[in-house]
Formats: structure tokens, sequence, C-alpha cells
């Protein structure tokens, strides 16, 4: 139903709903986006396809006739900030001039898959709900919206990746981008709401990936992304389907049986770098399982593949990490770090956080803090647990850490990673990195900021500077351009410096 006699009537009434327009008004769209960089591919996917059918956007909240946001579910927190958000925007409703045509609110995303009754009931006023896998059936439930019916698809697919849609890039002044290769997730941590709102692991085509790449070659950075992105698995064409096994990491394993055939992460990651020489690629988010030596190898041998990787590790503790069904031990991801370092010399490492799961007590706690004065990252993501139903911790086990203490121990864990990355940007003072220019800084119009291979931050004087090594002649630094600046000091989250010439990336 999802991918055959569904999607034939989704596109016979696209067919018959070419122009959109209520009386003499072409409707307007504004969309909020929350959440992970997936939630802003997924915008620029929604919107590809609604601007085939005629609407036009907006970033002007006051023009919308359409006001979409395009959600996240996966922490307490950020669902507090929509429910928020929504009676904002039902009181903005209620005040339409009755001169404009009605204005219509959507939820697209994770909460609309995974809160879709509450959503209807609660908010009266909402006219739109679409899950992950149903932007393709945006234009239809618009036209039913329009027709004064609440409009409802969240139905999850085995097979949409989107992979025929070239996603209009909404950010066209920045010189980065990110591409979806792959959507969902079978991995099934025990705290994670991803596989029930956006379904099973499914790869979308190299070649479809490739073209999307090479229509960005203007950029200069492109982040390859996937709620498990190492684990893509290309199974489209006939000689990607050989009976090859997955290779893991040594010492981790998985919930579900091992997956045979298909073109791996390391062959689309090598085409991808191969597109521009002079464009940047990075990826996120991995899973540390899925590192197989060949990846390594590859991300040291290419200039132009950062060397900064995601090793999201969720606790030091072997007890919690067995209740997560994290698929290794504390050992076995202490391991994976060190031959990380051995292949790839200064890689840039960082990790993700639950402080407070299910049983976790103060040793399980403090075991944490141990892991990550070893490992010592350059940037972290740290976060209270917060419980999700459907999970199975949902189902079998008890959210039992006090709010206090959650708090308590977050603030510990943040603690400790900035006066470790601190010291890990202060080792670094004295020498020249390589920066990626993105835009003038927030703290001062007078200074511009950009990121090193490693992802950290770098903030420098706005200042005309030599076009080459050793050039008499100068050029003022833009958005996009490779800068070589040494480092006079540096923080926890960013790094201060004065440019000395521009460069390429080679």
């Amino acid at each position: 139903v999802q991918t055959g006699t569904f999607q034939f009537f989704i596109e016979l009434y696209s067919v018959l709903f070419d122009c959109v327009s209520v009386g003499n008004f072409i409707l307007t769209i504004y969309f909020e986006t929350y959440g992970c960089q997936m939630n802003v591919s997924d915008t620029e996917v929604a919107w590809s396809f609604l601007q085939k059918k005629g609407y036009q956007r907006t970033t002007d909240l006051g023009q919308a006739d359409v006001i979409l946001l395009v959600t996240c579910s996966v922490r307490e927190k950020a669902e507090k900030t929509i429910w928020n958000r929504l009676q904002q925007l039902v009181t903005l409703k209620k005040k339409r001039p009755t001169s404009l045509p009605p204005l219509k609110i959507g939820i697209l995303g994770c909460m609309a898959e995974r809160l879709k009754t509450d959503l209807l009931e609660r908010e009266k006023l909402l006219d739109v709900l679409a899950g992950p896998d149903a932007y393709r059936d945006l234009p239809r439930l618009l036209s039913l919206a329009e027709g004064g019916q609440q409009a409802v698809n969240v139905l999850l697919s085995l097979e949409e990746t989107y992979a025929d849609v070239i996603p209009v890039h909404v950010h066209s002044q920045a010189k980065t981008a990110f591409v979806s290769i792959m959507r969902g997730c079978d991995n099934m941590c025990s705290y994670c709401i991803v596989p029930f709102t956006r379904g099973r692991e499914r790869s979308r085509p190299v070649a479809s990936i490739l073209q999307e790449v090479r229509m960005l070659s203007d950029q200069v950075e492109v982040t390859l992304l996937g709620q498990n992105v190492n684990s893509y698995r290309d199974t489209s064409e006939v000689q990607f389907c050989t009976a090859e096994p997955t290779q893991l990491s040594k010492g981790f394993h998985t919930l579900y049986r091992n997956k045979q055939g298909g073109l791996r992460f390391a062959t689309l990651l090598e085409a991808v770098s191969n597109v521009n020489p002079e464009m940047r690629i990075r990826f996120t988010s991995p899973h540390p399982k899925d590192f197989p030596d060949e990846v390594l190898q590859l991300i040291h041998e290419k200039h132009n593949i950062c060397k900064q990787i995601h090793l999201p590790a969720q606790s030091g503790s072997n007890r919690v990490l067995q209740a997560m069904r994290r698929g290794y031990t504390r050992e076995a991801y202490l391991e994976l770090v060190d031959h990380v370092r051995t292949i790839i010399p200064g890689v840039s490492l960082s990790s993700d956080f639950i402080a407070g799961f299910c049983d976790e007590t103060e040793e399980d706690h403090w075991e944490t803090i141990s892991l990550m004065r070893a490992v010592k990252y350059n940037v972290g993501y740290l976060f209270a647990y917060s419980m999700r139903n459907k999970t199975h911790a949902f189902h079998r086990l008890e959210d039992n850490v006090p709010g206090e203490v959650k708090q308590r121990r977050l603030e510990e864990l943040i603690g400790v990673f900035r006066e470790e990355a601190s010291k890990l940007n202060c080792s670094v003072v004295g020498s020249t990195q390589l920066i990626l220019v993105e835009g003038v800084s927030k703290r001062s119009r007078d200074e511009l900021s950009g990121r090193t291979d490693g992802n950290i931050k770098v903030i420098f004087p706005d200042v005309k500077i030599p076009i080459a090594d050793s050039s008499q002649d100068t050029a003022a630094v833009k958005p996009g351009d490779y800068v070589v600046v040494k480092i006079t000091s540096a923080g926890s989250q960013s790094l201060k410096g004065v440019p000395l010439r521009h460069a390429t990336l080679h």
C-alpha cells in the first residue's frame, strides 16, 4: 500500500493540482526547522515538492499562508518547544484577517509520526500532519487542508529515500551543504525513538547521491547525512548485491543479523571525495560499530575528507552500555579510539553522552567521567536522559534517576568536557591552521569565523590578506574562502587567530 497503489494516487492527485492558489492568492509557505541536520535536509526535500507545485516561499512569518514546522522528538525539551510554538501560531491563526485565505498550520517530521493522535486532539486548529516519509504527499495534503479537512499521512516506508529528488538547497548563500544518503536506523538502542519515527534503514542509490554532490560543486563543504550514516549499504543494482557481510569494528556487535551485500560506505565516501578535490567532505551521524579499517584508511589518505570523526559513546559504564543496548563495552570503545588515532594521527574526536540513564549510579557516572578524561574529545554533545515512549527503555526499564540528579551529573560532564577540550585547543596556540570561512562572527561585525579541518570554530579579524604566500597583492576574505590563520588564543569552544594569507585545500 505504501509504495504501490497509494503512491499511484499521490501522483495522480498531484497532476490535478499543478497550480496552487486560493481565489487570486498564490499561497506562500513559511518553514521553521527544529532539531538535527537531517531536519535541515528534510526541509529542503519538502520545499522541492511544494515549489514544483507553484507555492512561493517567505522568510517573513507575517506573509505566510501556510506555516510548516519541521520537528524533532529525540528529547522531551524539543517537543515542549514545539507545543509552546503551536500555541503562539494558533493565536496568530485566530487573528488572521478575513480578507486573506485562512492560515494553515502543519507539523512535519518525527513529532508528526510519534504524537499524531495528541496533536490532532489537542490542537483542533492544526491542518496538516506529515511524517518523515510523506513529504512526497505534501501537495495533496495541503490541497485537502485548503478544502477544510485535517490532512494526515504519517506512514513509514521500507523504501522511501527521495532518491529521485534533488533538494532545493535553501541556504544558497552559504558555502556548505547537507546531502542525505540514508534514512532510518536498525540499531534499536533502548533509549532512542529514531527507529520508531524514521523507520528501518534504507540507503539512497549512489548514482543519485553523486548527482546531487556534482550539482553542489560550487559549495566548498558537503556533509553526508544519515541516522546511522556509516552503515550505508546500496543494494539498488545487481552488481552491488554480493554475499560479502558487513564489517564491524573489533569488539562490536549488533542486535540484528549481519547484513549481506551492497555497496558500502567506504566506496561511496571515496566517490564523493573525487567529485571536487577542493570540496571538504564530512559525515554525520555514525555509529562506532561501523568503522572498518577501509573507512579509516580512506579518511587518512584523502586530503579533502576531514580528519574529524564522531564516536558517540553515550556512557563509560559497561552496565549502562548494556542497558542501552549499544553493542560494545567500554574496553572495546577505548580500543577503537586508540585504533582510530593510530591510523589517523591528529584526528579530532567528538561524542554524545547521556546523563542519568535508567538505573545509573554514581559509580556509573564517574566511569563516564573517567572515559571522557581518557579520550579527550574536541567537541561534545551532552544531554540529560529523556524517556521516550515506544522505546525499549519505556517498556522494560524505569526512569528512576531524579531530575535534579540528572542535571547535576550533566553539569559535571559538561565541566569535564570543557576542561579537556580547553587543554586540546590550547595545544594548538602558535600553530597555523587552514580555515574554511563561514561568514561574519556572531561576536563582532569586524570579525569573521570559520572552521578547521577538525571542526573547531576559529575567530579572526576581517581584514585584507595576501592572495598567496609571499605575494604583495591582497584581497578581502569572503565566505567559502580557505585562509591560513595563526592561532593566538584558545578556549574550550573556539580558537582566535590572525589571518596570514589566502590558500586552497591542497
